[in-house]
């Protein structure tokens, strides 16, 4: 996937890569969609890591918020072909089994709560909402990602031109609901 994204994937590359026969695969995996299940459940749990472990590192609030954004888009920029696989539909009529799905559920209520608890320790304006809040931090984080992995593909997080406005989007962010017009 690496190589040839998300949607290069096949059974018979992985075989020939695995040195055995593509149907030797089936005894592991019914189908190509249940290894990009498997992969999605991983790279799910692989980012979640990543920024939870980051995360954990400040007291709370915008600190937390600002040190996810950046560790989530710098894990993407990272992680280029398992990005496509959990931030876009790159595999036609692939979509992830509730169990593979599950974590990336966990991920949003913890920010779903982060945000609330941002609106209770009067860091976000009263009565932000939290559901449209955290559905346009996805929108500014799925940008940035997208815009960098399209225009400069193999750039690292920190040399990235659209990356490098990470700061930035969460400054809006930040801005606009502190401040909401």
């Amino acid at each position: 996937m690496t190589e040839r994204g998300v949607g290069g994937l096949t059974l018979s590359e992985v075989a020939r890569r695995m040195a055995v026969q593509p149907p030797s695969l089936y005894k592991y995996f019914e189908s190509l969609h249940a290894i990009y299940d498997q992969l999605f459940a991983r790279a799910v749990a692989d980012y979640w890591a990543a920024v939870s472990a980051a995360m954990i590192l400040e007291a709370g609030g915008e600190q937390r918020l600002r040190a996810g954004v950046r560790t989530g888009v710098a894990w993407a920029v990272g992680h280029p072909a398992l990005a496509q696989l959990l931030f876009w539909r790159a595999v036609p009529d692939f979509e992830p089994s509730p169990a593979a799905f599950a974590g990336s559920v966990e991920q949003m209520e913890f920010t779903r709560n982060e945000l609330a608890a941002a609106v209770h320790a009067g860091e976000l304006a009263a009565g932000t909402d939290v559901d449209e809040a955290i559905r346009m931090l996805t929108v500014l984080m799925s940008g940035l990602i997208s815009q960098q992995l399209a225009n400069e593909p193999g750039v690292s997080y920190a040399d990235g031109r659209f990356s490098a406005l990470t700061d930035l989007a969460i400054d809006m962010f930040l801005r606009y609901y502190r401040d909401p017009q």
